[in-house]
């Protein structure tokens, strides 16, 4: 279940109920998806060949597709990423800057953890989403947010797109975000 911390105020917010309002009055979409549909074989595995992704995301074609239906989005993909992944450092230093996109970033976490840091309203500023194995959020366009793992470093996720190219990142420098 995800956890929110308010960046400013250190305060956090927990329970389904209570995330789920703060989202919503940040105009982030928060759903749930039953995560223990992920076949066992795959639930700890962060190095995932293209078979294995294929079973991902027939495992939950059905959220997929909905998801999809409500929200116009055309493409999906399994993204995989751990310290075995090559270069995890120098990727995670490029999803680590703030940045906008022209389209939604959805992302279902089928296993492992991460953290979208967004920016909320004026009177919230930045906070952290900490996400786990059945969390999918979706961060508006046009939002400042950025992406990165947590202390374990591995995380299995369905991404979604709008756009056949997938989206891309406009950097924002931004005086308020302070780490």
């Amino acid at each position: 279940m995800a956890e929110i911390r308010v960046r400013n105020t250190n305060e956090r917010i927990t329970g389904e109920a209570n995330v789920r309002a703060f989202l919503d009055k940040q105009e982030v979409l928060y759903e749930h998806w039953d995560a223990s549909k992920l076949p066992a074989e795959l639930q700890d595995k962060f190095v995932l060949n293209d078979e294995e992704k294929a079973t991902i995301l027939a495992t939950f074609d059905a959220e997929i597709r909905d998801l999809a239906a409500r929200r116009g989005y055309q493409i999906w993909d399994v993204i995989s990423l751990s310290d075995a992944t090559p270069n995890i450092d120098e990727l995670l230093k490029k999803f680590e800057q703030i940045h906008t996109h022209t389209e939604d970033e959805i992302r279902g976490i089928v296993s492992g953890r991460g953290i979208f840091i967004i920016k909320g309203d004026e009177d919230t500023g930045y906070f952290d989403v900490e996400l786990e194995a059945g969390d999918v959020i979706s961060v508006p366009e046009n939002k400042n947010h950025f992406f990165t793992l947590m202390d374990n470093r591995e995380i299995i996720a369905v991404r979604l797109f709008i756009e056949k190219d997938g989206w891309i990142a406009h950097n924002v420098e931004d005086p308020a975000f302070a780490k």
